[in-house]
């Protein structure tokens, strides 16, 4: 209940946080192999807007569409989910998370793939993350050097 003459209570968001930044590019699609190319178009565009390296480009939309990729194989056996993809440009650097409510990274004796979608991305990324996020969703997270030659801080 707001008084007259009072200011009307806030609620307490996490982009308000000095230390939590809003993501620059958030697309939430379904996992379906339709959808990895919508999500590797939309990195080719942030690229163009920020005048990122053709190569880092490359390598970006490379690692996102291998990660999305699992999701889309992986997650939702036998069914569909929600993939997440959020992306944040900090101190020139790229941090992308893709998210799924999916069965986590689980080995499979009988997965449709070779195995090698993780190691690509590690390869191509500065740094790459596996696991849970605090809401418990499976999470990739990886970031890029958005300038091209540069050493590692």
């Amino acid at each position: 209940m707001t008084h007259e003459g009072s200011t009307p209570p806030q609620e307490a968001r996490a982009s308000d946080s000095p230390d939590v930044m809003a993501p620059d590019l958030v697309l939430t699609l379904p996992a379906r192999a339709e959808n990895v190319a919508v999500v590797r178009h939309a990195f080719g565009g942030l690229g163009d807007a920020l005048d990122v390296d053709d190569q880092v480009l490359a390598d970006v939309k490379l690692a996102v569409t291998e990660a999305c990729t699992n999701v889309v194989v992986h997650a939702y056996p036998g069914g569909e989910g929600p993939m997440e993809i959020a992306a944040s440009v900090r101190d020139e650097r790229l941090s992308i998370v893709v998210r799924d409510d999916g069965r986590g990274m689980l080995p499979r004796p009988n997965s449709p793939g070779l195995g090698l979608g993780l190691p690509l991305i590690a390869t191509l990324a500065e740094s790459l993350e596996l696991g849970r996020g605090e809401d418990d969703r499976t999470e990739v997270r990886m970031t890029f050097r958005l300038l091209p030659g540069s050493e590692a801080a």
